[in-house]
């Protein structure tokens, strides 16, 4: 009869059930290991024979024949050692055969028997609280797991440590959960001098979720304006929070179980590579965007990325998760970012009229700006020309207002989106960045003035289908930062400046000039 133990096999930050069966036969003695596993799992042999000679024990002199079921799915990790001992050890006899029927287990064995920490305990223990099992991983990753709520967590240093607990000579407590760390200190507004459109851009994005662009020459601010946007952006919900640090846990970032309400921001290289960007690899890990997963991903310099990694984004940024395709699985990760991107106006940064222009203007400005693709600028709702700034700007005295009274802007229009998503019901969308459908036209009916506008700005522009729709969001985001339950002509005039048609194209002065 086969002894039996639980474990999972991670697909994205799904955890999917996958029974470790030992049995040993007559025959040839030899260890199988078989179904479906990687490099890392046919090494495991090595490491359970190791691990058990430091405990005093041998390995049965009979076929040793160890099932991952099932065995279509595919496996890959170390974290399979665990399970592999624990159900040999079981078929021994060295640990009651039925202690194990109510557990998962997870861990990586050094040669010594030491249960050493691996990724994702957090997924696995939320997977085997929902198959009704108690979790058994390394201590180290003990506080990670126990923020799963109820799940039974068994975290042991050691194999010894394991066989003691489960022989009743020495038990083992549960761990604690992990601390909730405080959220660093976010830069402050009040440090940006001058550049107040662009703030108003910043705040409108930070309000409903919409994607940003900052356009203008080295020295604008650009860099600096994005990263204090986090500080504008309220901590994350008890949902974000376990959804986010799913991802991280997958990704290995999660450190001695700690957890931190602040969004992510996460700002790759523009030398990244599409598999950095939206995940993949051999092992199909997480990529930027969906560790950047409810928070920002800030992306410097834009036309300095390559065109395939870019274009890889726009599914993402349209539907909120990545799916990474292999021959034998699709692997799914969640990315609903807020995009933030800065790019100069031209290869040689200049770019624009006056003095120190660009001597190729207006071919390397067109040409510079012509890197990124209509579609995924389509996708970024905000698009601002960020000036340089002035020696005029740089003398007047610090701004009034800074980044906790953007915030408390910021939080009010939020809230008001939260309680329309309430009375919605089932369905509804939380920001207005991802309202769509029917659910968008009952809480941005425009009236006819504004209806108008958008017409003849869309005929005048040559605004798109999408491009509509996220005039229209981000109309509406305008409409709660002034508290007003309608949606105007001023609003949808403003959310006009603040889009483009094209690289380089505005259809925001124009456009609004020929629809008036």
């Amino acid at each position: 009869m086969a002894a039996r133990v639980v474990t999972v096999a991670f697909q994205g930050v799904e955890a999917r059930r996958v029974e470790v069966e030992a049995q040993f036969t007559g025959g040839e003695v030899r260890f199988y290991l078989v179904g479906m596993g990687d490099k890392a799992i046919s090494e495991s042999r090595e490491r359970v024979r190791a691990a058990f000679s430091g405990l005093g024990l041998s390995l049965p002199s009979r076929r040793i024949i160890v099932n991952l079921a099932p065995a279509d799915l595919p496996k890959e990790g170390s974290h399979y050692d665990l399970p592999i001992a624990l159900a040999i050890m079981a078929g021994m006899n060295v640990i009651p055969p039925d202690a194990l029927d109510d557990w998962a287990a997870m861990g990586e064995l050094s040669l010594d028997g030491r249960i050493t920490p691996v990724a994702g305990a957090l997924p696995a223990a939320v997977a085997a609280g929902a198959m009704g099992l108690g979790l058994i991983c390394p201590e180290a990753c003990g506080p990670e797991a126990a923020w799963a709520g109820d799940t039974r967590i068994l975290a042991a240093p050691s194999l010894i440590a394991l066989v003691n607990h489960f022989r009743g000579t020495q038990v083992l407590s549960p761990p604690s959960v992990g601390v909730m760390r405080d959220p660093e200190r976010a830069p402050d507004l009040r440090e940006v001098k001058g550049q107040e459109n662009a703030k108003r851009a910043l705040e409108i994005a930070a309000a409903g979720g919409h994607n940003l662009a900052f356009v203008g020459p080295p020295g604008s601010g650009k860099s600096m304006m994005a990263a204090r946007l986090p500080g504008l952006l309220p901590p994350l919900t008890p949902e974000e929070l376990l959804e986010t640090s799913m991802v991280h846990s997958v990704a290995g970032l999660i450190a001695k179980g700690e957890l931190t309400r602040a969004r992510p921001f996460r700002a790759p290289h523009h030398s990244a590579s599409m598999a950095a960007l939206t995940g993949g690899g051999l092992k199909a890990k997480p990529g930027e965007v969906s560790l950047a997963h409810n928070g920002v991903l800030f992306l410097d310099e834009l036309p300095e990325f390559s065109a395939q990694a870019l274009d890889s984004l726009r599914q993402p940024l349209e539907t909120g998760e990545v799916v990474v395709a292999r021959a034998n699985a699709h692997v799914k990760y969640p990315a609903r970012v807020q995009l933030v991107a800065a790019m100069n106006p031209c290869r040689c940064g200049l770019g624009g009229p006056g003095r120190g222009a660009c001597g190729r203007a207006p071919r390397c400005q067109s040409d510079y700006m012509g890197r990124i693709s209509g579609p995924l600028m389509d996708r970024i709702d905000l698009q601002v020309e960020v000036p340089p700034v002035t020696a005029a700007d740089l003398a007047l005295p610090a701004p009034a207002e800074g980044t906790a009274e953007a915030a408390a802007r910021v939080a009010q229009a939020r809230g008001a989106q939260a309680a329309r998503a309430a009375d919605g019901g089932e369905g509804a969308a939380l920001l207005n960045s991802r309202a769509d459908g029917d659910w968008l036209e009952t809480i941005a009916a425009l009236d006819a003035p504004a209806k108008a506008l958008l017409t003849r700005a869309a005929e005048a522009g040559g605004l798109t289908a999408r491009g509509w729709t996220r005039t229209v969001r981000l109309a509406r985001t305008i409409a709660d930062l002034e508290g007003s339950d309608a949606v105007r002509r001023v609003h949808v005039a403003e959310a006009l400046i603040y889009r483009r048609v094209a690289p380089g194209s505005a259809v925001g002065g124009g456009a609004v000039l020929a629809a008036n």
